[in-house]
């Protein structure tokens, strides 16, 4: 290759959403999202990434139980019931999250014991480091082929713009 930006392996083209799930924000981007994934399905690797901000005190045991929530095989149902109860996170905090577990027909007591003994709080941290040493400053934010597109400010043409890099992503793919 004459140029220097390093190829792109073969295979699905990878969609990180940061998002913090006390965020009303990353709550107005799911329409996003679900629409992301219905159009790419299986043929683009949507991934959630965790940016729990200070400012919201229950956002980092939420960003555990979605850990959690993946690991029993829910994890985005599990991530839309408690982005729609943002309110109810604030005023009850993880008793809400524990619940809205039991509610998808979770086990909720393994919810309850993963956010007492913190097994999922590494992946979290990671995230978050991952985020900050790219950039990431607020959520929701995307990033599709090391381009970042900030939606913490306005979510206008953002899932056009995600579309239009996946498509030119899956076009290359195929030809």
């Amino acid at each position: 290759m004459s140029d220097s930006t390093p190829a792109r392996p073969a295979g699905r083209p990878e969609l990180d959403v940061w998002c913090e799930l006390q965020c009303p924000d990353c709550r107005t981007a799911l329409d996003d999202v679900r629409a992301l994934r219905a159009r790419y399905g299986d043929r683009v690797e949507l991934r959630l990434r965790h940016f729990p901000l200070e400012k919201h005190k229950h956002s980092f045991a939420a960003a555990q139980a979605a850990e959690e929530a993946f690991e029993q095989g829910k994890g985005w149902a599990y991530v839309e019931a408690v982005l729609a109860g943002v309110e109810e996170l604030d005023r009850k905090g993880e008793r809400h999250l524990v619940d809205t577990a039991r509610e998808l027909g979770l086990d909720a007591e393994e919810f309850d014991t993963a956010l007492i003994d913190g097994r999922h709080i590494l992946i979290v941290d990671a995230d978050q480091a991952e985020g900050k040493a790219i950039g990431v400053t607020g959520t929701p934010t995307y990033v599709i082929d090391g381009q970042r597109l900030d939606g913490g400010k306005s979510q206008e043409g953002l899932r056009e713009r995600v579309e239009e890099i996946a498509d030119r992503l899956l076009a290359a793919d195929a030809g």
